[in-house]
């Protein structure tokens, strides 16, 4: 495809619609176009013609668009599908897209939407063509995914496997929901997405989508004219024209009040807005990556969001694990921060001394990514010396590392002082269970049952009379 014409079949029971798309796309002076009414001959003709994209209508008689789209999937999954639907049949363009279309456009189809459309299926295909032959000379992380992941920290297997699936999502012209807890890096995931995608060379915008109240979402979304409202002195655009051609990130969508739920969908459903005060037409030709710590099923339930919103959104989801499930890449996060924050003050700070280490593993981290940079940036603006220390972190971790170093008598449970009290017991009566309950001052019964917690039943059956040590693992 590169500055050869790229092969197009489209498929529509409809000799009008063809007529129209063949005129539309020839015109456009970069495509071979070849057009089928038959969807009975879909199979047979994308074996043989060797297309680059599939331009497919879903409601088609005798054989269904769907079941062209997942033959076509089985057969050539590398060829990129492009659907057309009704506005009635979004849940199933959306299931088309599930299985692998690039993109779907609701009749009737804004000519200029459709030949972009084209364009950014036919830019993904290639993109995925160099990717596939970075990995063929047996380099995974060729310079797409080295420049996109290169903020990411991490020797976690699960957070690479993540990492390979961002990969291929964004490759499609899915819109992606990301999930996950505070500060675990959703929107670093967001510009991932974004500069492996075909829509790489245009803008990238981020809002936090819970700030707009439902009176200047328009406003803030659509942008405005001069003199649209009290104080509009002039016309300024809103996001979505920010972002036009290229991706916007929405963080914290979950937040979003339900008034504006509605103006967002009924844009992201029609693929065009006006801007206040104006008549002109605009297209909203973007791709949307949202972001949310919030269970979006149970909000549906609970009736704070719309089902049909989320449908939209979630084409494809990304789960961001949180930091306490990635406890290999504490100590390499540790050094990175450590590293970036003494660059940013002018300190040199050597290493980070050992109990610190046993402290910053050790941790929980409730926010995750975010707390760990915060930990370090603190401790090291009080550090004096050339090497982290216990004294520079904050009070409630330099508590923690108190109760890790606290001598071994102080930290044992009552479960561990019991086993060794009932153990010195059962050694002095000779295992002798009746005298023993009567020392314990508990019935024979209850001793039998703490000793088969302690494991004396199978120590006894190994031929020793005793139970398992305090601290051996049996409670």
């Amino acid at each position: 495809m590169s500055g050869a014409m790229s092969r197009i079949l489209i498929l529509d029971d409809d000799e009008a619609v063809l007529n129209c798309f063949q005129v539309l796309l020839t015109q456009a002076g970069r495509f071979e176009i070849e057009v089928l009414n038959d969807s009975t001959r879909a199979r047979d003709c994308i074996a043989a013609g060797g297309f680059d994209l599939l331009l497919l209508d879903m409601d088609m008689p005798e054989v269904s668009g769907m079941e062209v789209l997942r033959a076509a999937r089985q057969s050539h999954p590398t060829l990129e599908v492009v659907v057309i639907t009704g506005v009635g049949d979004v849940e199933l363009a959306v299931e088309s897209m599930k299985l692998g279309a690039f993109d779907y456009l609701c009749k009737p189809v804004d000519p200029e939407r459709l030949v972009g459309c084209l364009d950014r299926a036919l830019e993904r295909s290639r993109r995925h063509e160099e990717l596939s032959r970075a990995r063929q000379q047996g380099s995974r992380q060729g310079p797409h995914f080295q420049e996109a992941f290169k903020e990411f920290v991490t020797q976690d297997p699960a957070l690479m496997q993540t990492l390979s699936e961002v990969e291929r999502i964004a490759l499609s012209n899915n819109s992606v929901l990301i999930r996950g807890e505070s500060g675990t890096g959703k929107e670093l995931v967001a510009r991932a997405v974004h500069r492996l995608g075909c829509r790489a060379d245009k803008p990238f915008v981020a809002v936090n989508a819970s700030a707009f109240a439902s009176s200047l979402f328009e406003s803030q979304f659509f942008g405005h004219e001069r003199g649209a409202f009290t104080g509009a002195d002039s016309a300024a655009p809103g996001v979505f024209e920010e972002a036009n051609g290229g991706t916007l990130f929405l963080d914290e969508v979950g937040d979003i009040e339900l008034p504006v739920q509605s103006k967002l969908l009924r844009v992201l459903q029609s693929g065009e807005y006006y801007r206040l005060g104006s008549t002109k037409k605009r297209a909203a030709d973007v791709r949307i990556i949202s972001a949310t710590n919030k269970d979006l099923e149970r909000e549906i339930e609970a009736g704070r969001f719309r089902r049909d919103l989320y449908y939209r959104l979630t084409i494809s989801t990304i789960l961001v694990p949180p930091l306490r499930e990635r406890k290999g890449d504490v100590e390499l996060l540790a050094y990175y921060f450590l590293d970036r924050t003494c660059a940013r003050n002018g300190k040199r700070l050597k290493s980070i001394a050992e109990e610190v280490m046993e402290v910053l593993e050790g941790h929980d981290y409730p926010g995750n990514l975010r707390e760990l940079e915060n930990i370090i940036a603190s401790a090291v603006v009080l550090e004096t010396g050339d090497v982290l220390s216990l004294s520079s972190l904050p009070r409630e971790l330099r508590a923690t590392a108190r109760e890790r170093v606290a001598p071994a008598e102080v930290r044992r449970t009552l479960a561990d002082m019991e086993a060794e009290h009932i153990r010195a017991v059962m050694e002095y009566t000779s295992g002798n269970r009746s005298a023993a309950a009567r020392i314990l001052g508990i019935s024979r019964m209850g001793l039998h049952s703490k000793l088969k917690r302690l494991g004396f039943e199978a120590d006894a059956a190994n031929g020793n009379g005793n139970p398992r040590a305090p601290g051996s693992g049996a409670r």
